[in-house]
């Protein structure tokens, strides 16, 4: 009985014992987390959205004068090598346009369907100071003369090699080789594509720092700062600063030349100060329509074609990290494989359309205009498809075109200092698909991204005048393509990074190398949204066989 009272007697329960202290394990995050997101959500207008008319006839000639300057660099440096003078020039710019714009369509239309403005490419440059050099020594009755034999060989070299991109692309064997490219890849390719042309940047602007200087600073204080002082201004401001910049600086660049502050100066710095030392107004006809074989017959030489498919295989490289970055700021889903392979094969038929007509180089993605869609937050197709109107425009008025054409290179070089770190950036922004922990994503990223830009350096320092690089051997071909492969960032950078993010761990690392984010969108059906951004308009899809889509 007592047991029993003893068992039912309730004794006052315990105070419980406070939950020990959750110590959070060395470098957890202790600031708000942002998930990963595949499309960025800050743009205005995306890839199939459009702003007012007016506005995309603004922001498309905004595009136009963004790409010019590539073209006339890329002139200036060529033609007067070859004998060419200004109306030489003026000439070759215009078909570099004129290309531009046909290209830019065709890519629109039928290749990646990404807003990305298809211009000239430095990566060509090597290639043709290569051809350059070999017909210095040939006996020619007049420079000009010399400059038509030297445009005929290099639209003969051109017309060839521009098979090593059209069998890449339409023989499918691009797609397979973008299949070992992870999120890891992704991020030096894309990253270099930016960084790698910072020569075209600061140090081009440094040739006038009187203009490019107040160009930079004040491109950055109108566009990001003075947009907040109004509601109102902030979606112009944006939108159309770089086009109110241009025209105060170019202004004050041709006070400064009328006022002679250019009269007792070093040549160099004429020629990149003054805004009358091209000469393309005076020497620009008219009217001009880009006409096939307009520099006479094609000349054809195997030692010119190998270097020149060098420079095809480089600009496919290039193109590709490229094209990812405007997939990502145009708010799309990153390509497919099917769809950069057939864009490669476009640019291969491009690439054989300005061997025909005559232009200079070869083209690829432009990197500054898809800085240009981060910039101002419109990455519609619509627009950039508008901008190959001013540059076909622009290619047949010539005087028209040559007005712009006149604007000093300090100024672009100011905005490309802008642009191509918008692109760099983008590059940075596929880490977050991938393990930033992981040690041997780290490794992978370091050594891409350094060997990425420090072998081209070794190359482009080691490079003379007359395009000979380091390497030289007998044969003149295979030094050529070489040369020009290993002076291209993006190529040095996706060669490295693809070979050690596939040979290291990688059947172990398959969640770290963020394949599982991206194997989706490389596959035609693996993703619901690929056919809305990248399946041909009008239908056309239902009547090319499912090979060439």
């Amino acid at each position: 009985m007592v047991e029993t009272e003893n068992h039912n007697h309730q004794t006052p329960p315990s105070q419980a014992a406070p939950p020990p202290a959750v110590v959070p394990p060395l470098g957890a995050a202790r600031g708000p987390l942002f998930p990963p997101a595949e499309q960025l959500l800050q743009l205005h207008y995306c890839i199939h959205s459009n702003p007012s008319w007016v506005q995309t006839a603004v922001l498309g000639f905004q595009h136009y004068i963004v790409m010019l300057g590539t073209t006339v660099m890329i002139a200036s440096m060529l033609v007067p090598r070859m004998g060419g003078g200004p109306g030489d020039k003026a000439r070759v710019i215009q078909a570099l346009l004129f290309m531009s714009g046909v290209n830019t369509l065709l890519q629109t239309w039928f290749g990646t369907r990404l807003p990305t403005v298809m211009g000239p490419s430095f990566a060509y440059v090597i290639s043709v100071l290569a051809i350059i050099n070999d017909l210095s020594d040939s006996d020619f009755q007049s420079e000009h003369e010399r400059f038509t034999h030297t445009m005929r060989a290099i639209q003969g070299s051109l017309i060839v090699s521009s098979f090593v991109n059209i069998i890449l692309g339409y023989g499918n064997v691009w797609r397979n080789l973008t299949r070992f490219m992870s999120p890891v890849v992704l991020v030096p390719a894309v990253c270099v594509v930016g960084l790698g042309l910072f020569a075209r940047g600061f140090p081009q602007l440094g040739n006038c720092v009187e203009i490019g200087l107040p160009m930079l600073i004040l491109l950055v204080i109108s566009q990001q700062y003075l947009q907040h002082i109004h509601p109102v201004a902030r979606p112009m401001l944006e939108r159309f600063a770089l086009l109110v910049c241009i025209g105060f600086v170019w202004a004050f660049a041709a006070i400064l030349t009328v006022a002679g502050a250019y009269n007792n100066v070093r040549e160099q710095t004429k020629l990149s100060c003054r805004t009358d030392r091209s000469f393309l107004m005076s020497s620009a006809p008219w009217i001009k329509i880009p006409y096939p074989f307009q520099w006479g017959t094609p000349i054809f030489r195997a030692s010119h074609v190998f270097g020149m498919m060098g420079a095809a295989l480089v600009s496919s490289a290039e193109s590709t990290g490229t094209f990812y970055a405007a997939a990502r700021l145009a708010g799309a889903t990153s390509p497919p494989g099917h769809v950069l392979t057939r864009s490669i094969g476009l640019q291969g038929i491009g690439q054989l359309l300005e061997g025909i007509f005559g232009a200079a180089v070869g083209s690829t993605a432009s990197v500054e205009n898809v800085g240009l869609l981060g910039l101002t937050r419109v990455g519609s197709r619509r627009v950039v498809q508008i901008s190959t109107a001013f540059m076909i425009f622009f290619s047949i008025f010539g005087k028209f075109g040559a007005f712009f054409a006149s604007i000093p290179l300090p100024i672009f070089a100011a905005i490309y200092c802008i642009l191509y770190g918008i692109v760099a950036a983008i590059g940075i922004s596929f880490v977050q698909f991938t393990n930033n922990n992981s040690m041997r994503n780290i490794y992978v990223l370091g050594v891409s991204l350094f060997l990425g830009i420090s072998i081209p350096q070794y190359f482009i320092m080691n490079t003379d005048v007359a395009g000979h690089g380091p390497v030289r051997t007998n044969g003149g071909w295979f030094n050529d393509i070489l040369n020009t492969i290993f002076s291209s960032p993006p190529t040095v950078a996706l060669i490295v990074g693809t070979i050690l993010d596939n040979t290291l761990e990688a059947r172990h690392t398959v969640d770290d190398r963020g394949l599982p984010w991206l194997v989706p969108f490389q596959r035609r059906k693996g993703d619901s949204r690929n056919e809305e951004f990248y399946s041909f308009p009008l239908r056309i899809n239902e009547y090319i066989p499912t090979r060439f889509l």
